[in-house]
């Protein structure tokens, strides 16, 4: 398993790491329509951790046929 985020941090939803997997404005969007990767609410702020993204990429990769 590739890990794209540090397991041991937690992102602010305004890092602009976050950007690897969607804007702001679709990372909302999931929130509102509770899909996406598991966030964590501290008053009005979000936050993610890096292993609960990793977690949500590694659901979300579509293993395909390799083609010679």
């Amino acid at each position: 398993m590739v890990e794209f985020f540090d397991p041991t941090t937690l992102y602010d939803d305004g890092d602009i790491e976050l950007e690897l997997i969607g804007t702001k404005e679709r990372r909302a969007q999931w929130r509102h329509r509770r899909v996406g990767p598991k966030y964590i609410k501290m008053g009005k702020r979000v936050k993610y951790s890096g292993a609960a993204l990793n977690d949500w990429i590694e659901k979300n990769t579509i293993q395909t046929d390799e083609v010679a």
